[in-house]
């Protein structure tokens, strides 16, 4: 086959998108050597497969909307394409196909209280127009599949489920030393700051630890991700709870893992996630799991964490103080957690996503 890919995404802001796009093509590349890719617009620094085709793209109209109505479909048109595949939300709106888009999740339209700002409404709208251009949608899980099919009336046969992997750095990664300022126990969160993410939550709960373990010093909270406006908060509710706070802003994947290996708790009490890949990359260097018993965590979780109420700082609490203090649990569930991420790899995403590419295709 000979596919097109849309390679803006290998230098999105956004971290996970980056790392889907930039771990998918490369799987592309490894599991079937034989198909041609074409990889349309990507930064000139990003790396890409030695056998993929870099095509720049001359953007007349500098806007995602600009790329997708015009620039993209001029530049794709030019090749002789078995199939195109837009890996982050957004896709030509025509003149493109058989088209392929990736869905990660629909938080901008389930819930847009959490993105009040002024671009949004324009945001919200793209979206959904590209999720009708597709051909057929791939996301990351059965809840993102659900919410989909009901955010946007698509029609879920139109939609298939393809699950993360994980990379490298993070599979059967071994502890060093930790970076400067952070010392154990910490627990550990992974992720952007942002209102979805449940933070100023595992604040409070962290807050209550004292009530539970009188004798025990409370941990660190190590917060490895970029501030999206909660900082702020976040350091004002630690103050009124008496938690020391770490902030991480900006961490490559060998500290990442560093992190995640020497974690008391990875704690992701996030009320929203399409998958949630910073679980799986804890799993996989052995951090013990606390999470939220919501949207698509279970079903990555699977019995290998602690799955609390998003709304019970108590439970949340609680959950924390037993993988601290019931050193047996910690270690069934850092073995489980290894286990189960064993499961989730990028070469399983691909040959997944290559089996999405040619149902498209045949038709």
């Amino acid at each position: 086959m000979r596919i097109g890919f849309d390679g803006r995404s290998l230098g999105s802001p956004a971290g996970g998108v980056r790392r889907y796009a930039s771990e998918l093509l490369n799987a592309l590349a490894r599991v079937r050597p034989s198909n041609e890719l074409v990889v349309f617009g990507s930064p000139e620094a990003a790396a890409l497969p030695s056998a993929a085709e870099r095509r720049p793209v001359r953007q007349i109209a500098p806007t995602n909307l600009g790329w997708c109505l015009v620039d993209l479909p001029r530049a794709v048109r030019r090749e002789r394409l078995d199939v195109f595949h837009s890996p982050a939300y957004t896709a030509p709106l025509r003149g493109v196909h058989p088209l392929v888009l990736t869905i990660h999740d629909v938080s901008y339209e389930r819930h847009p209280e959490w993105y009040p700002y002024r671009r949004d409404p324009l945001r919200r709208w793209f979206y959904r127009r590209s999720a009708h251009a597709a051909d057929l949608i791939i996301t990351d899980s059965e809840f993102s599949r659900s919410e989909i099919s009901a955010a946007y009336g698509v029609d879920a046969q139109r939609i298939r489920v393809v699950p993360l992997g994980v990379g490298t750095p993070f599979a059967g990664a071994t502890p060093r030393q930790l970076p400067p300022g952070i010392t154990a126990p910490y627990v550990l969160h992974v992720g952007d700051l942002h209102p979805r993410r449940n933070l100023l939550m595992l604040v409070r709960a962290l807050g209550r630890l004292p009530a539970l373990s009188p004798s025990r010093v409370g941990p660190m909270l190590v917060l490895a991700g970029v501030d999206r406006g909660e900082r702020a908060k976040l350091e004002e509710e630690a103050r009124g709870a008496n938690v020391q706070v770490h902030f991480a802003d900006a961490t490559d994947d060998r500290t990442l893992a560093d992190l995640y290996c020497s974690a008391a708790v990875f704690a992701y009490p996030s009320r929203y996630e399409g998958f949630g890949l910073p679980l799986l990359e804890a799993m996989a260097c052995g951090a013990p799991v606390l999470a939220a018993r919501a949207s698509a965590i279970p079903e990555v979780v699977g019995d290998a964490g602690i799955l609390v109420s998003p709304d019970d700082e108590m439970e949340m609490a609680a959950g924390i103080v037993r993988l601290i203090e019931d050193a047996d649990l910690a270690n069934r569930l850092r073995e489980a957690g290894r286990r189960r991420a064993m499961d989730y790899t990028w070469d399983r995403t691909a040959a997944l996503t290559l089996d999405a590419y040619r149902a498209i295709a045949s038709r």
